[in-house]
């Protein structure tokens, strides 16, 4: 029988990953044959999360994004985009889109009106942070389906197990190549007339390179985006699958604040982190692993890891203490968490109370072949009725 790991990564097991999580905490660091080290459960995952002997730094890449680099340079490249998205610089920034996110997922929603069915990815959960990350960077909106099929196709062919498939990485390359090439011409655009936007503010603080201005872009608008898709999808279809906790958050909107967390522990949109090397032999759950070693940390393992948190895999709004590791955590601590807590909490409490009586066509759901960022492809309800908008 293959490894737990390997069969996480196979498609079939998309719908239900998490008895293979289960098994794979079994070995809490456990060595795959080629080499990895594949770390599941929680405390281990956020000591290697802290150590600075886990290194980030992508060297085949020229010019990396902030996330593919450690500190010092990373710490500087991130407080530079930082600057035009949140605190310190910004803390009002993220906040004071809500007008607009209440606006275009109330626009969506009214949209759905007149039928009883619709799919819930391709009609909310994928057009509201698209909408609001490109406003952010200054995308024009109708170059937005065209990055979107790019950064798509570009999530499902990152991931662990394919680095040898030189097909994959030669179309990876390529899509790539396709982004860098777009926002490359949307930076010089920028120069030339300066707007309102991330970009124009990258552009005039002169602390970056054109090259990492480009791939800060390239990074802002895929994160920027695909996980948020993945949050707000897994978190319907998991409220639909549990009509306690729906009606919990119906009668009481102020729930969805613990309702978003739960759902980044439980359903997590990014399952695990593949991108570490170990700088220097690491002790860690019992196990050495070796300098130059790749460091796979299974994030999803983690958060429901019943040595951390009880009942792990109950989806609870009452957890005193919800310590999850959705967003991961150290110095890569997800620059966006605010911006998709807060689309999360908007289009989730629009959804839950304004379709009347939603129940799911399909259960489970296709799924995106991504084991990296997983959530529904699509996302079919039923309802009775679209209520009114307050």
């Amino acid at each position: 029988m293959t490894c737990p790991f390997q069969r996480i990564l196979d498609p079939s097991h998309r719908a239900n990953p998490y008895p293979l999580f289960d098994e794979l905490r079994a070995t809490p660091v456990a060595r795959q044959d080629d080499g990895t080290y594949v770390v599941s459960t929680y405390r281990e995952i956020v000591a290697l999360l802290h150590d600075p002997r886990v290194s980030s730094t992508r060297r085949s890449l020229r010019d990396p994004a902030f996330i593919g680099l450690d500190p010092p340079e990373h710490d500087r490249l991130r407080h530079l985009a930082m600057r035009h998205f949140g605190p310190p610089h910004n803390p009002g920034k993220i906040d004071a889109l809500r007008p607009d996110m209440l606006a275009i997922t109330t626009g969506l929603v009214d949209a759905l009106a007149g039928r009883q069915r619709a799919d819930l990815v391709d009609e909310v959960a994928y057009p509201l942070p698209v909408a609001m990350i490109c406003r952010l960077l200054g995308v024009p909106r109708e170059d937005e389906s065209t990055f979107h099929a790019w950064a798509d196709r570009l999530i499902e062919l990152i991931g662990p197990g394919d680095d040898d498939d030189a097909e994959r990485e030669r179309e990876r390359q390529e899509v790539a190549d396709k982004l860098d090439r777009y926002l490359e011409g949307l930076v010089e655009e920028r120069r030339r007339e300066p707007a309102d936007d991330m970009l124009s503010g990258l552009i005039a603080d002169g602390g970056m390179s054109q090259g990492q201005i480009v791939r800060t872009g390239v990074l802002l608008l895929i994160a920027g985006h695909e996980t948020t898709i993945n949050l707000i999808a897994n978190g319907m279809l998991t409220f639909l699958r549990n009509p306690d906790v729906l009606a919990r958050v119906h009668d009481d909107p102020e729930l969805i604040i613990p309702a978003v967390e739960e759902l980044l522990r439980f359903e997590p949109p990014v399952q695990f982190i593949s991108s570490r090397v170990a700088l220097a032999d690491i002790a860690v759950g019992g196990v050495t692993i070796p300098a130059g070693a790749p460091i796979v940390l299974a994030l999803a393992a983690g958060s429901r890891d019943p040595g951390h948190v009880a009942d792990p895999d109950t989806f609870s709004l009452d957890r005193p203490r919800n310590e999850h590791l959705g967003f991961g955590g150290g110095v890569h601590y997800c620059f966006g968490a605010p911006l998709a807590r807060l689309e999360a909490q908007i289009a989730l409490t629009e959804l839950v109370r304004r379709l009347r009586n939603p129940r799911l066509v399909t259960d489970p759901p296709p799924y995106r072949p991504s084991a990296l960022l997983r959530g529904p492809r699509h996302l079919l309800v039923e309802y009775d009725e679209i209520l009114p908008a307050r």
